[in-house]
């Protein structure tokens, strides 16, 4: 992070504003939102500073920009268009330990005033460091839609009832499944439709009917398929549960960026797995999820690509069933439906696929034991996950069971994700490409007529989207 993101109570405290312009008025209004008492230094003040001067909203002397202006100020922010001035007025403040905005220049600011999406009591901020207002600007507005104005009501109803919930229960976690149920439930529907004094009375019957031991409710796992990389490929449920977890199993298919996402307070646990290398073996994952789980947690396992494609999700609800442990199954996008759009090869085509196989190019034993017969079928695609390791045993075999030598093959490295790289070869020619080219897993193979149509159809690495 460039910036510290804070929230910072003004209320009567004296803060200078320098410049008597819009952008100056604007930067005026907002800390008056927040219950500052503002003074304005600006020879001249357009008709919205000078509205509020009449009124008695500001202070105003109409002078150029002093050091001594800021004696006794809690808080800057330079909105002229004199470079000089401003570098001066960053210096004094920083030179004396009071935070201040320099308007278009984040090089001089000290923090910075993000887009504000205002549902008081709740408050959400956006910045992207200074570097583009307008692309702030824009997440603002769509978020706007999203946070319905209403909110602001149902936390003051939260903040109403913080105490008594307090009393009722033991622990934190008891209380933010009150919560939980509370906010994401029929009071929150009622406040939403403007009946707050309903509300009232059914948050006050459910503090009232609610014990210590409801709150403890069973242990429940979530298995949620990651996708293949890219964040914007998670489903709506797979983002509710992530943000629900008390403690998440991920393994090392699951990005960073994604795993971001998951509630910051969640216990995080990596139980990945290679080749030839198991941080836990499958059978300890699968007890792991059953004990955190009787512990009254709600466990999400987190599982890259899809959970049931070559993700051993299979063997993880077999254990949860046996043992008696609730669990959901989030679909996730797997690796070869994503990787394959992101680089532009579609599975099927009309002219090419009719068909499409996935299978997992696993090394047991130094053999890779497949179905070669079947797999050397025309008309159709082959998805090789985990085929990196056996690439020169699938090229050989199945050219060996009839497959043409220049039948195109696609190995995409990290797919979906902005390093994602694309290496087209044939059955021939790609072993070979790739000993003397440096890949690294995760991989995935993509055999079949349609890698020719890659040229035609790629978009990821060009950024177009389309």
């Amino acid at each position: 992070m460039d910036f510290l993101p804070v929230f910072l109570n003004i209320k009567n405290q004296p803060c200078l504003v320098v410049g008597g312009g819009e952008i100056a008025a604007r930067k005026v209004g907002l800390l008056l939102r927040a219950g500052a008492r503002v003074a304005v230094v600006s020879p001249l003040l357009n008709d919205a500073l000078t509205e509020l001067r009449a009124a008695g909203k500001i202070q105003h002397r109409a002078a150029h920009f002093q050091e001594s202006d800021l004696a006794g100020t809690a808080l800057a922010i330079a909105a002229t268009d004199d470079i000089a001035v401003n570098q001066l007025i960053s210096e004094s403040a920083k030179q004396r330990s009071i935070p201040v905005n320099v308007v278009d220049q984040p090089e001089l600011c000290s923090f910075i005033l993000p887009s504000i999406i205002d549902r008081s009591p709740v408050i959400a901020a956006i910045s992207t460091g200074g570097t583009s207002p307008v692309l702030a600007r824009l997440l603002r507005a769509r978020l706007e839609t999203l946070i319905p104005a209403s909110y602001g009501r149902l936390a003051e109803l939260a903040a109403r009832f913080r105490d008594p919930v307090k009393q009722r229960f033991e622990n934190t976690t008891q209380r933010r499944r009150f919560w939980e149920k509370i906010l994401q439930g029929p009071v929150a529907e009622m406040v939403y439709n403007g009946r707050d004094d309903e509300a009232d009375i059914a948050i006050q019957a459910a503090v009232e009917g609610a014990s210590s031991t409801d709150a403890l409710e069973r242990g429940e796992v979530y298995l949620v398929g990651a996708g293949p990389g890219d964040p914007d490929l998670l489903t709506f449920r797979a983002l509710r549960l992530m943000q629900q977890a008390d403690v998440v199993l991920y393994d090392r298919l699951v990005t960073p960026e994604i795993l971001d996402l998951v509630r910051r307070e969640a216990e995080r646990i990596y139980v990945g797995k290679k080749r030839a290398y198991h941080t836990l073996r499958q059978e300890e994952i699968n007890q792991e999820l059953v004990r955190l789980a009787r512990q009254g947690k709600r466990v999400l396992r987190l599982k890259g690509g899809d959970p049931f494609i070559f993700g051993r999700g299979g063997e993880e609800i077999e254990t949860l069933a046996e043992e008696g442990i609730q669990f959901q199954i989030v679909p996730g996008i797997t690796a070869a439906s994503g990787c394959a759009s992101y680089a532009g090869i579609p599975l099927t085509h009309r002219d090419y696929a009719q068909s499409v196989v996935f299978v997992t190019g696993h090394l047991k034993d130094g053999s890779m034991d497949l179905n070669w017969v079947n797999l050397a079928q025309p008309q159709q695609t082959v998805v090789i996950y985990m085929g990196l390791a056996g690439l020169d045993i699938l090229c050989r075999e199945l050219i060996n069971h009839g497959m043409p030598t220049d039948r195109p093959i696609a190995l995409i490295q990290q797919g979906t994700t902005p390093h994602q790289r694309v290496i087209i070869g044939t059955l021939e020619t790609l072993p070979g490409i790739v000993a003397t080219t440096e890949v690294h897993a995760p991989t995935l193979l993509i055999v079949g007529e349609v890698v020719r149509l890659r040229d035609k159809l790629a978009w990821f690495e060009t950024g177009n989207g389309h």
